[in-house]
């Protein structure tokens, strides 16, 4: 197709078709278009969807970023094309080179972005391009995507955008690579003269590219000349408001606020040019889209994540049946079920409402346990602090929606900050140090706080790893100390800053705060609660364990730490490392309840070994203490009949609770020790952990394992099936934070009504309607008679008195796979070995499963937060490389 030239130069060097034979790159899809004086090479997939004989339903406009070219998008092509085979949506992709770039013409001069914008325009003009449009943009392609994407709003669909960016704030420098890039000497050089920068460009990939696919991007830049629309590239990035391309740039941030049609984000957060800021600041601008970030993806996110899956995917939920004229089918919000909204919001009551209805009380409301001494708090104090906080916060500038991330211990300090955030509708960011700093880092970029509070050691790491936020220290600093760790306020200050006037206070749909979970199966995810939901966590746990505002808590489990004052009871802080469970001591326990005159004990499996292990500690007085303990409560991975038994044993008039739930729903049942023992009693031949039945309110539904052990089954309640774990609850949380492909699939094939959640649990209901937890998805072992979880197998094999914790593992293909059991011994061994042949053979006759090997080791690996919950998969390919004789090591 061409079309009629102008009376202008010619260009340098024409567009030409690539060579074939570049990895996975079809030529036949391969075109020229004259436009003006300008030539361009395209891909298009029209002839080859005619052959088909698909009507298109609409088109992809994909424009490449700097340095590559329409190779980028060639699993794109070859997707929609198979779609379209298949009977699916045909989606026709147009593909550009740009004009410098790719194999597209050479006119040997430079290009700003308004000049792009129009160049697009005028190639789609050209070739006759008309609605529905969506656009796809990666890197500056997004940017000049979005260009056109604002100016023809007539045929405009809707937008993707892979790592790019819209808007450069005025007091942060560009990125450092691109700083060395544009630096005097470097631009011509690694730019243009060499491949330097095309080099590290596709360096970026993770894993690393194939040389095969290095090559094709390579393909089109051989010499410098055909390198220098590179280099043009990099010299027109608008670092200040006197570049050329400033103004169009800022035009366009304002433009891209304004759109209303469905948009997709696909971002690799591992990318040195296109932070998370840049995201954030998108999401800011289009709030309604879709986004997933591929946590270890990077700049080539194309290459890195299935992102063309994801285009197919979200443009058969978001697009198909769209109106370009009319605009959206829907305004692109996350729907949520009527009737599960309803069911949180209902007689909604805030959690801040019982600090309020005591706000004159002197009695105790947190009681905090350090090293130097016992911190105690009243009602009317913590009212007073909460409402300062917030007005405080409020003067500085935080507002409704903003992000404020918490590095700070559970205690005083952090209960009434995150009172005040809550109370001002500012979204809370939980990620607590039980993440690791490695951890922590990747959840805080993910979520992109505004606002940092944090003790010294937190603050400390977010300067010194370039945490995101405003920062702000939980106590006052000198001048010297503040001014090196970045810090902008303390809270002391914001304390006793004058009084303003505080907003309306947040609504039951508002978002409330984004808790992330340990990672043990992972990397952490950020999972979003609203205000209802939070309020009805509060209200579940206190109508299920009668809380009164008599009752004292002791809160040894971070994830409840902080809902004493929302069930108007006093709590307790005991002294330990909240980043190490296994630290807390019986002595710490008794403590923590004599300061409260506590009756109700939250702790967490890891701890509940070590309060036992310690026990022997305890004086005649602290046993007395612990003996007024009612109620006890074991919260995160179920637990064993021996663990509660002992765990009453140093509470011996406590009812011992077995609490089973997730971050995504701390609590979906409950099972006593009571209850366990009449289980055992009845004869139960059940595998698995009986966590009890679900607690008011909760649904429980199992979507049955096929033989690979995938949860393929319709969920049903059926008695005996082995499957993943559905739960609905009013308290189940709204969703997870920038993870739209993980929020689908949490409610794939869920029942219709309410908000329902794949926990990727495994086990099965029996025919008294008991939940029994078996492991989690990606542990079931796929064997040549069907698919086993382990957890059954675990247990039997704990019943061996020497042996401590066990794990069974699959080694071996998928389908065909073979049991390994790894043991925690007594005495503990020194190191990782076979196991001893009288260990191995009692642990072999205590199982029905057949083993392979037994492995002995010093401890299992587990996640930090909970000290708990094993790395059943790190296990599996750590004893496959021992059984394929490679040096044992701890695993």
């Amino acid at each position: 197709m061409t079309a009629s030239p102008s009376p202008a130069r010619s260009a340098v060097a024409p567009a030409a078709l690539p060579p074939a034979g570049l990895d996975g790159f079809d030529t036949a899809h391969s075109r020229l278009l004259t436009v003006g004086d300008d030539s361009w090479h395209y891909v298009d997939t029209a002839d080859a969807l005619a052959a088909l004989g698909a009507q298109p339903v609409g088109t992809v406009l994909a424009v490449h970023g700097n340095p590559t070219w329409s190779y980028l998008w060639r699993h794109v092509v070859a997707a929609t094309l198979e779609a379209a085979r298949s009977g699916g949506p045909a989606w026709r992709v147009v593909a550009v080179d740009q004009l410098e770039m790719g194999y597209s013409s050479r006119s040997g001069r430079s290009r700003t972005l308004p000049e792009r914008v129009d160049d697009l325009s005028a190639f789609t003009d050209a070739l006759g391009l008309t609605g529905p449009v969506v656009t796809l943009g990666h890197d500056w392609g997004g940017v000049i995507s979005l260009g056109w994407a604002t100016t023809h709003l007539d045929s405009l669909a809707g937008v993707m955008l892979l790592n790019t960016a819209v808007h450069q704030p005025a007091d942060v420098p560009i990125p450092a690579p691109l700083r060395l890039a544009r630096a005097r000497g470097m631009l011509g050089a690694g730019s243009v003269q060499t491949t330097g920068f095309l080099d590290v460009t596709l360096s970026l990939a993770a894993p690393p590219l194939s040389p095969s696919v290095r090559a094709g991007y390579r393909a089109p830049y051989p010499t410098p000349t055909r390198r220098r629309g590179i280099g043009a590239f990099v010299a027109d990035i608008p670092v200040d408001a006197s570049h050329p391309s400033h103004a169009r740039l800022t035009r366009l941030a304002a433009d891209v606020a304004a759109l209303r049609v469905p948009a997709l984000m696909l971002w690799g957060p591992r990318d040195p040019i296109f932070s998370d800021r840049y995201l954030d600041d998108l999401v800011g601008r289009l709030p309604h889209a879709q986004v997933h970030r591929f946590e270890g993806a990077g700049h080539l996110v194309a290459e890195d994540a299935p992102v063309a899956e994801s285009v197919l995917t979200w443009l058969g939920e978001h697009v198909a049946d769209i109106d370009p004229v009319a605009g959206s089918r829907s305004d692109g919000a996350v729907s949520v079920d009527a009737d599960g909204a309803d069911r949180a919001s209902v007689d909604f009551t805030p959690l801040w409402a019982r600090l309020e209805e005591r706000r004159d009380d002197p009695t105790d409301a947190v009681i905090e346990l350090r090293g130097d001494g016992v911190r105690r708090v009243s009602w009317r104090t913590l009212n007073d602090r909460v409402s300062r906080l917030a007005a405080g916060l409020h003067r500085l500038g935080v507002r409704k929606g903003d992000r404020v991330s918490l590095l700070t211990t559970p205690g005083a300090t952090l209960t009434a900050v995150v009172y005040a955030c809550l109370r001002l509708g500012v979204v809370v960011v939980v990620a607590d140090a039980g993440l690791g700093v490695q951890g922590l880092g990747r959840a805080l970029r993910g979520a992109y706080p505004d606002y940092v509070i944090g003790e010294t050691r937190g603050l400390a790491a977010a300067r010194a790893l370039g945490w995101p936020g405003v920062r702000i220290s939980t106590a006052r600093l000198p001048r010297a100390s503040a001014r090196a760790l970045g810090v902008t306020v303390s809270l002391r200050e914001l304390l006793d800053g004058a009084p303003v006037a505080l907003p309306a206070a947040p609504g039951p749909s508002d978002p409330a705060a984004i808790l992330y979970t340990s990672g043990s199966t992972g990397p952490a995810k950020g999972v979003v609660y609203t205000h209802a939901q939070l309020s009805a966590v509060r209200d579940a746990l206190g109508e299920h364990f009668a809380v009164t505002p008599e009752s004292g808590l002791v809160t040894g489990f971070a994830p409840f730490a902080l809902l004493g004052p929302a069930l108007g009871a006093r709590s307790s802080t005991p002294e330990m490392d909240v980043s190490a469970p296994r630290t807390l001591t019986a002595r710490a326990v008794a403590a923590a309840v004599a300061a409260a005159s506590a009756d109700i004990v939250f702790l967490s499996p890891a701890a509940i070994l070590n309060v036992v292990a310690t026990a022997g500690e305890l004086g005649a007085a602290e046993r007395s203490v612990l003996a007024g303990v009612r109620t006890v409560l074991s919260t995160g991975a179920p637990v064993s009949e021996r663990m509660l038994s002992e765990l009453v044993a140093v509470m011996p008039n406590a009812a011992a609770h077995a609490i089973y739930g997730m971050t995504e729903c701390l609590l979906v049942s409950d099972i006593t020790l009571e209850d366990v023992r009449g289980v055992r009693a009845s004869g139960a031949r059940d595998e698995g952990v009986c966590v009890g039945h679900p607690i008011a309110g909760v649904e429980v539904r199992i979507s049955a394992l096929d033989d690979l052990g995938r949860a393929t089954g319709s969920p049903s309640a059926a008695a005996g099936v082995l499957g993943e774990v559905l739960i609905s609850a009013p308290h189940l949380k709204s969703g997870y934070d920038r993870l739209w492909l993980t929020d689908r699939e949490a409610v794939r094939d869920t029942p219709s009504g309410g908000r329902w959640h794949r926990t990727g649990d495994v086990g099965h209901l029996d025919t008294d309607g008991r939940l029994w937890i078996e492991g989690r998805l990606p542990h079931v072992i796929a064997t040549s008679d069907g698919p086993v979880a382990p957890v059954g197998a675990e247990q039997a094999i704990e019943t061996v008195d020497a042996v401590r914790r066990a794990a069974v593992v699959g080694v071996g293909p998928q389908g065909l796979r073979q049991f390994v059991a790894v043991v925690e011994a007594e005495p503990r061994a020194r190191r990782a070995a076979l196991a001893a042949p009288e260990l191995a053979r009692d642990v072999r006759e205590s199982t029905g499963h057949p083993l392979v090997a037994v492995f002995s080791v010093a401890q299992l690996p587990t996640d930090i937060r909970h000290n708990s919950k094993i790395d059943r998969a790190g296990l599996s390919l750590w004893a496959e490389a021992a059984l394929e004789g490679r040096r044992l090591s701890a695993p």
